[in-house]
């Protein structure tokens, strides 16, 4: 992995200790030994792995409302500290919003996120929900896209819900969808599985049927938490997950 100018390395080596590279300039290839969990470019994050050991992540864990205007204020590098603090292993983090790789032999992803819930909110004060995934799960979600024809990646997102949706989550996702066309929108929203998959060609801030479906799992009621992602987001993770 080639690294920006002026990018500064944070490496985890095989005892799990974090350090802190040297400021690298572009053309530079990444240092062998250990894992680089992730880089600041500037004022840009990003994220990229090294693995000496070829293996790749088997789970995403997607955080809700995560650095969202200036509401529940998270670094990533914390976050990558907790993951790693409960015995996961290739973690990595992408963009700010609360996406996390990572590798573990667990198999049941709703008592993943309950555990990480638990020790996010203990280890740094915040009350975040998660959704988690396999590898398996997300490269399902990206063959179910029925959108996969619209040109712009940021026009798609992936609603992931936390479990099955049940008829209550169809009803409200029909309704909803009801509403934004007699509103004259041209925005539309399909369930597949534990997936809403969400077109707003008009654009996401302004989908009033956005608006609508990110709402799940705020009333106390609620049975499912939902967090987005634009696709752009989804194909990313996805390909962190695919070595």
């Amino acid at each position: 992995m080639k690294c920006p100018p002026h990018a500064v390395e944070v490496r985890y080596g095989a005892n799990g200790g974090r350090e802190r590279g040297a400021r690298r300039t572009a053309g530079d290839a990444a240092p062998a030994g250990g894992t680089i969990r992730a880089a600041r470019c500037g004022a840009i994050p990003f994220a990229g792995i090294l693995r000496q050991d070829n293996t790749v992540p088997t789970h995403v864990a997607l955080l809700r409302g995560i650095n969202v205007s200036g509401q529940s204020k998270m670094a990533m590098a914390d976050l990558r500290e907790v993951v790693i603090s409960l015995g996961h292993g290739d973690v990595a983090t992408y963009i700010q919003s609360g996406n996390v790789v990572f590798s573990t032999e667990q198999t049941d992803t709703a008592a993943l996120a309950a555990v990480m819930e638990e020790a996010i909110a203990a280890s740094l004060s915040v009350p975040a929900r998660v959704v988690v995934l396999s590898r398996a799960e997300l490269a399902q979600v990206a063959r179910d896209n029925p959108y996969a024809a619209e040109p712009n990646p940021k026009a798609v997102h992936a609603v992931f819900l936390s479990g099955e949706p049940g008829a209550g989550v169809a009803e409200r996702v029909a309704a909803a969808q009801q509403f934004a066309v007699h509103q004259g929108s041209r925005d539309t929203a399909q369930l597949i599985g534990r997936t809403i998959f969400l077109h707003t060609p008009d654009g996401y801030g302004r989908s009033d049927l956005a608006a609508a479906l990110v709402k799940l799992g705020q009333k106390k009621t609620d049975t499912v938490t939902a967090t987005a992602r634009n696709w752009a987001t989804v194909t990313k993770l996805l390909a962190l997950c695919a070595g």
